[in-house]
């Protein structure tokens, strides 16, 4: 599999291109690269670019230049940071999900799964973030393998990213979402319409499992579980599983 590399610029715009994976037909999960730091955007290319199933295809500096580079660019995958200077990485997500939605065609068209990159002192940056529609958060700082999974994991859909660390943020910013409103009163009554066994799945995945070890847990097959999660999602109106440990938290099944 050949990489190919391109420059980054030294002022923040926007560096996209197709990659030869794509014009050979490799199957690469394709990753977009936002953060206003160029040394950041740097070392995440290198180290994404060196596992043969990734490859950066796009980078941006800010919001405003991801919202255009995802208009003509292609991603499966968003990494984003939540401070830039110009538009912010939760409107940049708000913009981007909108922009994809109103495309129809191909089902790869209907938007990139966009990771939150936070640390613990920017907890309601991210959980905006995640409310704007972004299908997860990863820390900074979090070791490189995690990052490599986390990529994947959110690309496949099947699990919440980096559960330990997805569940002591959620524990932190509990009381921001048990403020009532209109939506969580909606929830509360999707959650109720869950049958006995959606709600013991439901709470798992709040709590973090992977389908495999729901499975485990409850005795039954992977291929029961998908397609419980599935049922899950659609009576919650769930995006992903990121939305539905929200809204169990939101909704008192979980607590802190």
């Amino acid at each position: 599999m050949t990489v190919t590399n391109y420059p980054v610029t030294d002022n923040p715009v926007t560096d996209c291109q197709l990659t030869d994976d794509q014009l050979t037909g490799e199957p690469v999960i394709r990753v977009a690269l936002v953060d206003d730091q160029r040394l950041v955007r740097s070392g995440f290319t290198m180290l994404i670019n060196s596992q043969p199933d990734l490859r950066v295809v796009c980078e941006a500096g800010n919001g405003t230049e991801a919202v255009a580079a995802l208009n003509a660019t292609s991603a499966d995958v968003v990494l984003m940071d939540v401070r830039m200077p110009g538009m912010d990485g939760i409107e940049a997500t708000r913009r981007i999900l909108e922009q994809a939605s109103r495309l129809t065609g191909a089902a790869e068209r209907t938007g990139p799964k966009i990771v939150v990159l936070t640390t613990f002192d920017l907890d309601e940056y991210a959980l905006a973030a995640i409310q704007a529609g972004a299908s997860g958060f990863l820390l900074k700082d979090a070791p490189p393998e995690e990052l490599l999974e986390a990529i994947r994991t959110v690309y496949r859909g099947d699990a919440v990213i980096a559960p330990s660390t997805t569940r002591r943020l959620l524990d932190h910013v509990a009381p921001m979402l048990r403020r009532s409103s209109p939506a969580a009163g909606a929830n509360a009554e999707s959650v109720k319409s869950l049958t006995a066994r959606e709600r013991e799945v439901f709470g798992l995945i709040a709590r973090g499992l992977s389908n495999p070890e729901i499975a485990g847990s409850l005795y039954l097959s992977e291929a029961t579980v998908k397609t419980h999660v599935g049922h899950i999602l659609a009576k919650l109106q769930a995006r992903d599983r990121v939305q539905a440990v929200l809204i169990a938290y939101e909704t008192g099944v979980v607590h802190p």
